[in-house]
């Protein structure tokens, strides 16, 4: 969604519970021009609409045995389209009553553990904010980068919203990487560094200079208890 028509945004939000042991949810939201529509399953985005591409989108790996959702997507358009309906009704009412904008907090990590010339993934993860949603964009040493992706705004139990882009890299000693986020709470984009440097894999040095270490101290007790018994014998004699 642009984000100054998300002003006025209307969500409505369904939870419930399958059983003790899961939880399933459904979120509608639109603004003037756009719209939001997902199913998630324990705390995992299962399918969303994309009203660019005009079908439901499933996001789960290859490999999971994935539900589909027959007619998910016809019944997207005609909701969102209902939720635009309301929100002209509402929207006159709504005027003087501004929404609440709540920052993002931000943190910034791999997928894996680094290594170099290995092919990982950086995660931005945002989180805690309202309304949705957040805009996310990339830098590698200054140099704005593409090829990322974020999925849909996902709703906390606090009524706060996160989201999640990722971007695959290789990690090369020096590069600096930035996560930028834009909010209607924020004047400026908020944005967190990942640094990759040489401590992000063991020194081959290491090693070599731990077992030197240990050897000179072996070395020194052992001439400080050869000086300790020679005093004593020439003591006794």
């Amino acid at each position: 969604m642009k984000m100054k028509e998300l002003l006025l945004f209307l969500s409505c939000v369904l939870s419930v519970s399958a059983d003790a042991l899961h939880s399933g949810i459904a979120i509608l939201a639109c603004s003037a021009s756009d719209g939001e529509y997902m199913y998630g399953l324990d705390g995992e985005e299962l399918a969303y609409a994309d009203f660019n591409k005009q079908e439901m989108i499933y996001p789960q790996p290859p490999f999971i045995d994935h539900g589909t959702y027959p007619g998910g997507y016809e019944a997207a358009v005609a909701n969102v389209q209902i939720c635009q309906q309301n929100l002209k009704v509402v929207g006159e009412d709504m005027k003087d009553f501004p929404p609440k904008h709540i920052a993002p907090s931000v943190m910034i990590y791999t997928r894996d553990e680094v290594e170099f010339g290995e092919e990982n993934t950086l995660i931005c993860h945002v989180t805690g904010f309202y309304p949705a949603p957040v805009n996310i964009s990339w830098t590698k040493n200054e140099q704005k980068v593409t090829g990322s992706s974020i999925n849909t705004p996902y709703l906390n139990t606090d009524g706060s919203f996160r989201q999640t882009s990722r971007l695959d890299f290789t990690p090369q000693v020096g590069d600096i990487y930035r996560c930028a986020v834009e909010h209607l709470s924020l004047t400026d984009p908020l944005t967190k560094i990942y640094e990759v440097d040489s401590s992000a894999r063991s020194d081959p040095g290491v090693g070599p200079s731990v077992f030197c270490g240990v050897g000179l101290t072996l070395g020194l007790v052992g001439v400080a208890v050869g000086t300790f018994f020679l005093i004593k014998g020439n003591e006794c004699s």
